[in-house]
C-alpha cells in the first residue's frame, strides 16, 4: 500500500510538495487545512499505516507528532515544507522534495525525545519573552508583507524596544528569579551561538536545555554574540549574561496568570506557571539510512 502523505496546504512550499507527492507512486496524497492535520494523521494510523509522511513546517510536524503519540508502532516521516525546518534538518532529512520523499520511503525508523509545556508537545524549542513578542508582531505584519520583510521589521522593533519579564525558574531543586528578555527551553543540549539557540550540540546530552538571558541592554546582547563567535557554547555559558542548565523538568512562573509561549515557532497563550518536561525516546521517526542526523 502507498504511504499516506498528509500535506498542510497552507505550508510555505505546499505547491511544490503537492506536485512531488502526486508524482510519486509510493505515496498517497492527503491534503488538510492546518487545523485538520492532526485528524488526518490519526486517521491514517488507525487505517493500518505503519508509516505516515507529514509535509509542512516545524509547527505542522509537532502537531502531527502529538497525534501519533497514541500510535507507538507508527513512524513519522518528515517532508520539510516550512521556512526553517529545524526538526527535519536535525534528522538529516534533505529539504528538496524528491530527496525527502526518498528518505520517507526508504529511511530507517528510530526513536527521539520530545518535550511538553503543560500538555502541548514540542520537538525543537519553546520560549517565553522576546521571541514570542517577535513572532506575534511578525504574524501581524505578514498579513500585509512578505515573510522576510515582516521578520526584518519585527526584529528591528524588538531590538530598539526590548521588553523584559520578571520570571521565576524552578529547576534542579533550586528557585532562580530573573528580570529577563528571554527564557528558552530546547529539547536536548544546544549550541549557544550568535545566531540563536536552535542548533543541537553534536553528541550532546539529552534533557531540557534551559537558557535564561540576563539583562536587556543591547550592548550586552552584542557582547554575548561576539563571545559565542569567539569561544563557542562553553564561552557563552560562563558569561554572567546567561544562565544555562540541563534538566529533566522545570517550572517557569510569571506574575500574571497567563503567558505567551512560542513552541516550534508558533505562539499561543497558556496558563501559568508553565511546567516543562522531557520524555525520552517517545516518538518514532524516519531518518536517512546509516544514522545521518
Amino acid at each position: 500500500m502507498p504511504i499516506p502523505a498528509v500535506l498542510n496546504r497552507r505550508s510555505g512550499t505546499a505547491s511544490a510538495l503537492r506536485d512531488a507527492i502526486a508524482a510519486d507512486a509510493r505515496f498517497a496524497l492527503v491534503e488538510a487545512e492546518p487545523d485538520g492535520v492532526a485528524d488526518a494523521v490519526a486517521d491514517a494510523a488507525r487505517g493500518g499505516a505503519r508509516r505516515v509522511a507529514v509535509a509542512g513546517g516545524d509547527g505542522t510536524i509537532a502537531t502531527a507528532a502529538a497525534a501519533l503519540l497514541a500510535h507507538r508502532d507508527v513512524g513519522m516521516a518528515v517532508l520539510p515544507g516550512g521556512t526553517l525546518n529545524h526538526f527535519a534538518l536535525h534528522l538529516g532529512v534533505p529539504t528538496e522534495p524528491p530527496a525527502a520523499l526518498d528518505v520517507a520511503a526508504t529511511g530507517e525508523t528510530r526513536t527521539v525525545d520530545v518535550a511538553f509545556v503543560g500538555e502541548r508537545l514540542f520537538l525543537n524549542t519553546a520560549s517565553v519573552g522576546a521571541y514570542v513578542t517577535f513572532v506575534r508582531l511578525r504574524e501581524r505584519l505578514e498579513r500585509r508583507l512578505p515573510y522576510g520583510l515582516a521578520s526584518l521589521i519585527a526584529g528591528l522593533a524588538l531590538f530598539f524596544r526590548m521588553p523584559t519579564y520578571r520570571v521565576v525558574v524552578q529547576a534542579e531543586g533550586r528557585e532562580r528569579s530573573y528580570e529577563t528578555p528571554l527564557v528558552f527551553v530546547g529539547v536536548d543540549e544546544r549550541e549557544l551561538t550568535a545566531s540563536g539557540f536552535d542548533t543541537y550540540v553534536a553528541d550532546g546530552r539529552p534533557g531540557l536545555h534551559v537558557i535564561v538571558v540576563r539583562g536587556r541592554r543591547r550592548a550586552r546582547m552584542l557582547a554575548l554574540g561576539l563571545a559565542a563567535a569567539r569561544g563557542g557554547p562553553r564561552a557563552v555559558a560562563r558569561l554572567p549574561e546567561v544562565d544555562s542548565f540541563l534538566v529533566e523538568r522545570c517550572r517557569v512562573a510569571v506574575p500574571r496568570g497567563t503567558a505567551h509561549v512560542a513552541t516550534d515557532g508558533e505562539a499561543q497563550r497558556m496558563d501559568a506557571p508553565l511546567d516543562f518536561r522531557v520524555e525520552r525516546e517517545r516518538l518514532r521517526v524516519v531518518a536517512p539510512a546509516g544514522g545521518a542526523g
